[in-house]
């Protein structure tokens, strides 16, 4: 038998830095927080069209409707309310409401979706903190050196903290939008504010259309994604 010599074994890919395994994990942390945020706004848009739908069954009891828009002025399909009748009148907001245990459910599960979606966004602000922290740390190591070898193929540090912190203002922003809506669309008794609402949670405005653009070029640099 003949006997294997060191230079027969198979090479071993380079261990990354600490820094960047640190960049590299974020990424895919990034990945994951991302698919778990739209899974909850999903859930969240589902729940808040059953919220819209049980007011307007309340309103009806009382003979306070919503007024109806015209379907060729929605511009989104996905979104269906129960149809109405005439508008409410002026002082309904001061008669008896009837008590909805289906309603009070709803709101408290759209809080607790919210309160999923704040979770999320603080572990956002984390990741970004944590990239922050390891451009301080290059910049300590390598001070006004120009010439720092890259931890991956094209991007310098910072742009991973550029690309997070972009992201992590957006879902922030985004969450912002989503504390107002689950504040607001149980008590509002406008019809077109309730569509607004609950488009705005569908769609999201926030989170800018770069969003996926900048997370599959975080991918694709740290090697989650094939060249």
């Amino acid at each position: 038998m003949e006997a294997k010599t060191l230079g027969s074994a198979t090479p071993r890919k380079p261990v990354l830095s600490v820094s960047a395994r640190k960049i590299k994990d974020n990424a895919a942390d990034w990945h994951n927080l991302i698919l778990k945020w739209e899974t909850l706004n999903d859930a969240g848009f589902a729940t808040a069209n059953n919220i819209a739908n049980t007011k307007i069954s309340l309103l009806r009891a009382y003979g306070m409707y919503f007024v109806p828009t015209p379907v060729s002025s929605r511009s989104d399909d996905k979104i269906e309310l129960e149809s109405s009748s005439p508008a409410f009148d002026e002082n309904a907001e001061q008669r008896p409401r009837e008590y909805s245990k289906e309603l009070e459910a709803l709101c408290e599960e759209l809080q607790a979706t919210l309160d999923g979606l704040t979770k999320i966004q603080v572990k956002m602000e984390k990741l970004s903190s944590t990239t922050k922290g390891v451009c301080e740390l290059e910049n300590y190591h390598y001070g006004q050196d120009s010439k720092r070898p890259l931890l991956f193929h094209t991007w310098p540090t910072a742009h991973f903290y550029e690309a997070s912190r972009q992201l992590s203002d957006m879902y922030g922003a985004e969450l912002l939008l989503k504390r107002t809506i689950v504040e607001e669309l149980a008590h509002t008794t406008d019809h077109d504010l309730t569509l607004t609402y609950l488009s705005l949670w569908l769609h999201q405005p926030y989170v800018q259309s770069n969003s996926k653009l900048l997370l599959e070029s975080m991918l694709l640099e740290t090697g989650h994604r094939a060249l």
